[in-house]
């Protein structure tokens, strides 16, 4: 089995790659992730997802190399990382009754022969009405201040939805397992196989 190289320093996808049980190694793919004039959502996280596997052919040259980028998508406007409590807060106060969603690149690299498999899953968060007072308690709790749309779906901002609509939950986390396995089967590696 070729060796898989998790193309991120997410300790949230390493998390979810490690669910499938198989070996890998993570490593920081450096690619600049700087949106192109016009490119939609879906065009910027196929680009970079593809961007970040393909960054580290030189260094893991008979690997299999994922790469996978996020973005929130809120009023037809791509929102980043909120980095601070405020900005945070702001981004939540925008989101709340409203359907925000995530768009998630992911890419399969064959750093051997060349072969590139490239995907973009939609995730639909709908979120329920909040307090500003809401808000800013779950943000000071939770401090999610690195995560795309300023919540952990994971922990507690579980609290701040409706409903979640979409293939795979693991999406909205930041990997979309479901296609992944389609992706390495494709590439003869199957979790549910004897290795």
């Amino acid at each position: 089995m070729k060796s898989i190289v998790l193309a991120s320093t997410s300790p949230f996808r390493r998390q979810l790659l490690e669910k499938l049980g198989l070996p890998f190694i993570t490593a920081s793919p450096e690619t600049d992730e700087t949106a192109r004039p016009a490119e939609s959502a879906r065009e910027l996280v196929t680009r970079l997802a593809q961007a970040k596997a393909q960054a580290l052919k030189a260094i893991y040259p008979a690997h299999l190399i994922i790469g996978s980028d996020q973005v929130c998508v809120l009023n037809n406007q791509i929102t980043g990382k909120p980095h601070t409590e405020e900005n945070a807060v702001q981004q939540l106060l925008l989101a709340r009754n409203s359907i925000v969603t995530f768009y998630t690149g992911l890419a399969l690299y064959n750093s051997e022969n060349g072969h590139l498999q490239t995907a973009c899953e939609p995730f639909d968060v709908h979120f329920r009405h909040l307090s500003e007072d809401e808000i800013r308690n779950y943000v000071r709790k939770e401090q999610p201040l690195q995560c795309a749309g300023s919540f952990k779906s994971e922990g507690l901002g579980i609290t701040l939805f409706e409903r979640l609509e979409g293939r795979d939950p693991n999406t909205l986390v930041g990997l979309p397992l479901i296609a992944l396995c389609e992706m390495l089967r494709n590439e003869g590696v199957n979790p549910l196989q004897d290795l």
